[in-house]
């Protein structure tokens, strides 16, 4: 029987990074993802630290209570913080079961003053750099960290590392 994963999100970067690090994770198991719409309750662009740690922990809880016959809830947020006159883009990843939490955050990087710009205008981070980057929709592709690092670190990937490190506390039941 699979397992059922879900993430808290249609946003198929999300889903994709959510199956990519559980399967690099529990790579003898078979699961099942399936990206769900939930809210977060927080700002549509998170502007701390601890917002976006709401926002992700928001977001997994509406959907373990949303959709109860899961096996792991998953619920991702991007998120920014100004730092004195830069602003640094982030992202939290945060794990349910029906008894333990996992919690993880992304590297971080600062964002060049135009994005910057536009954002203290009331712009989100991804049309920000839509703007800025003349892109489309790049937060459901490559977003900021993609564009910034000529995809040498695409969002996937940015999120996976984060996926992988917020399961420790299930790879490591009997210390969590």
């Amino acid at each position: 029987m699979r397992s059922k994963i879900i993430i808290a999100s249609k946003n198929p970067i999300k889903i994709k990074s959510t199956k990519l690090g559980f399967q690099r994770v529990f790579a003898h198991m078979d699961f099942e993802f399936e990206g769900v719409s939930v809210t977060s309750n927080v700002s549509d662009q998170p502007m701390t630290n601890r917002e976006t740690l709401q926002g992700a922990t928001n977001r997994a809880t509406h959907a373990k209570i949303d959709f109860p016959n899961a096996l792991y809830w998953v619920g991702i947020e991007g998120g920014i913080e100004k730092v004195g006159d830069e602003m640094m883009a982030f992202a939290w990843v945060v794990i349910l079961s029906n008894d333990k939490t996992g919690k993880s955050r992304t590297g971080t990087f600062f964002l060049p003053q135009k994005v910057v710009d536009l954002i203290n205008q009331g712009k989100e981070l991804g049309e920000a750099d839509d703007i800025v980057f003349g892109h489309s929709n790049s937060k459901q592709k490559n977003g900021a960290v993609g564009i910034l690092t000529g995809n040498l670190i695409d969002r996937t990937q940015f999120y996976v590392e984060a996926m992988i490190l917020a399961l420790i506390p299930f790879l490591n039941k009997e210390i969590y």
